[in-house]
């Protein structure tokens, strides 16, 4: 059987509210998802599936990598890490191995993305643009139709946003399955109402994806992937080290390999994702990577996690330190700013209706306070997320407690529980040398001593029978190559610098794997790329003037300078 292609398919802010995971999630049997109820019941479910942070940009660094954010630097939100030299995006090894490989088209990886890692990153980007239709690809799509911004849109904006969503499929206020830890308000149920209605929207998204691949011939070969990166946008869950915050949906149909209506309740990372995808197309799993393949090539499950680890770092100006470990029954969360609030002060979400609707009630207690009367608007749980400090530990059965309300800490008979997982928790910190207990100041300044990235070294080039051979002293760097010249280069906009997507010079550059034939090109362009550093300038041969490659000389270019690459990134 040859590798299959790869179609990953995902979206933003979501537990694991489908249909099809009625009975196992609180409140499932809510949501409307008939195509990925569909999906589910011709490949595998898991019901246990986590994210590595309960925010997008350190979780996706997390899938894309295969590798804890805390061990690599890519823990806060947001930043621009340096992670090790041996580190790199997961599409790059599929396009090293010859898979057409796009991206469409969010990236945030905490990291800016090289143009070597995807064929395409662009919101047209698509396997149906592989020059050559035999060619295997890896074509992610992230959609932003449930991210929680969503939820908050005007009336008009909001139905626009849905409007593939029937209106017997709208989702009914009175009942939404509000968990307890929320005031039972109208602004609670209009939120969720919303965020159901988004997911009915985003199925239907799905949908359409799978229907393309349909009509294309490509459903038996092809492995597709749904996840989500971390749980819903509302207080308590995104930005959340909890069950809500970290616990997301993860389907995978492989059709003749998975059997269908597959349920697999083993423990889960996303992270896994990377380790799982080159395992099962036969590239296998590099040494560095912390995720552990899930399947392997002829579709049998493994089960390689005891526990699975997460945690929440800064978020924007909030700065905070939580770690959590999950075993199949109990989570334990060690809380390393037990002063500071579990729902503190943080721009951006501080403007929703949800974050708001939780300060005007505990203001409102307050003002009763204020007159002698016993606050009476939230029920401790709910004040609990707004209080001015938390627990320096926490444990939770979730067997018996799914909504973790009951902190079990100071429980004898569940003192077994906390000391084996406190214990498991350091163990795994000192084990990958956790880089968030570091000042972020500090990490900073060893990975930009002045304040600036370092730069990729120029590349290398010597030419052999084979063709022109490219080096770079650089540990880490991958080199590119291009025959086209160089172009005006569109400034990227701020949400694209932010999130980190490749930089637009108007060239493809493919990647450089073996040594290239020289043909008909009167110029061969090179440059190196490192994730966190500056991209090198070019290497060029023959070069500006020079007919033949005779004027290279112990294999660098002679004469003239390489021409300094107008992709170089300034930040």
């Amino acid at each position: 059987m040859s590798a299959p292609n790869i179609v990953w398919i995902s979206t933003h802010d979501i537990n694991p509210d489908l249909g099809c995971y009625a009975g196992e999630w609180p409140g499932a049997e809510y949501a409307h998802t008939p195509n990925l109820d569909r999906l589910a019941a011709n490949g595998a479910r898991f019901d246990r599936a986590f994210a590595a942070a309960p925010v997008c940009a350190p979780a996706r660094s997390a899938i894309m990598t295969g590798c804890f954010p805390n061990a690599i630097g890519t823990m806060h939100m947001r930043t621009k890490a340096v992670p090790p030299p041996e580190v790199k995006l997961l599409p790059q090894y599929f396009r090293e191995a010859g898979y057409y490989c796009t991206n469409n088209y969010f990236t945030d990886f905490q990291v800016d993305v090289p143009p070597l890692v995807f064929d395409e990153c662009s919101p047209s980007a698509h396997w149906r643009n592989r020059p050559d239709k035999d060619m295997p690809f890896f074509a992610a799509f992230h959609g932003m139709t449930t991210h929680e911004s969503q939820i908050y849109l005007n009336e008009e904006s909001f139905l626009r946003s849905t409007s593939n969503v029937a209106l017997q499929d709208r989702h009914e206020p009175s009942t939404a399955p509000l968990p307890p830890y929320y005031p039972d308000t109208e602004v609670f149920r209009k939120a969720w109402v919303r965020y159901a209605d988004l997911i009915t929207e985003m199925d239907h998204w799905v949908g359409g994806i799978l229907d393309q691949l349909e009509e294309d011939g490509l459903t038996e070969n092809t492995l597709v992937v749904f996840w989500s990166d971390h749980g819903r946008g509302m207080p308590r869950a995104k930005r959340w080290a909890t069950e809500a915050g970290l616990r997301v949906p993860l389907i995978i149909r492989w059709p003749g390999v998975i059997g269908p209506g597959t349920v697999r309740t083993d423990l889960v990372h996303t992270m896994d994702l990377a380790p799982t995808m080159l395992d099962v197309t036969g590239l296998g799993t590099p040494a560095h990577m912390h995720g552990k393949a899930l399947l392997k090539p002829d579709g049998t499950f493994t089960n390689p996690n005891t526990y699975i680890y997460g945690g929440r770092d800064r978020m924007d100006e909030s700065e905070d330190t939580s770690r959590t470990i999950r075993d199949p029954r109990y989570r334990y969360v060690r809380n390393f700013h037990p002063d500071r609030s579990p729902m503190p002060h943080i721009d951006y979400p501080d403007h929703t209706a949800t974050w708001a609707e939780l300060r005007r009630l505990r203001g409102e207690e307050a003002r009763q306070l204020a007159c002698g009367e016993l606050p009476s608007h939230l029920s401790a749980l709910q004040r609990s997320l707004v209080a001015a400090s938390k627990p320096a530990e926490e444990l939770y059965d979730l067997e018996q407690d799914p909504h973790e309300t009951t902190n079990l800490v100071h429980e004898p008979e569940h003192r077994k529980a906390l000391v084996r997982m406190r214990k498991a928790l350091k163990v795994w910190q000192d084990d990958i040398q956790d880089l968030g207990m570091m000042p972020e100041p500090h990490l900073m300044e060893t990975w930009r001593s002045d304040g600036r990235a370092p730069v990729v070294a120029t590349p290398t080039l010597s030419v052999t029978q084979e063709g022109v051979m490219a080096t770079c002293s650089t540990p880490g760097a991958s080199i590119g190559w291009t025959a086209l010249p160089q172009q005006e280069q569109t400034p990227r906009k701020l949400m694209d610098r932010v999130t980190g997507s490749p930089e637009e010079d108007g060239r493809t550059w493919n990647l450089y794997t073996a040594p290239i034939p020289t043909g008909e090109a009167k110029v061969l362009r090179f440059k190196a790329w490192r994730l966190g550093f500056r991209p090198s300038d070019e290497s060029l041969l023959p070069g500006p003037g020079r007919e033949s490659t005779k004027d290279i000389e112990g294999g660098r270019l002679q004469e003239k300078p390489p021409v300094p690459s107008a992709n170089i990134n300034l930040q």
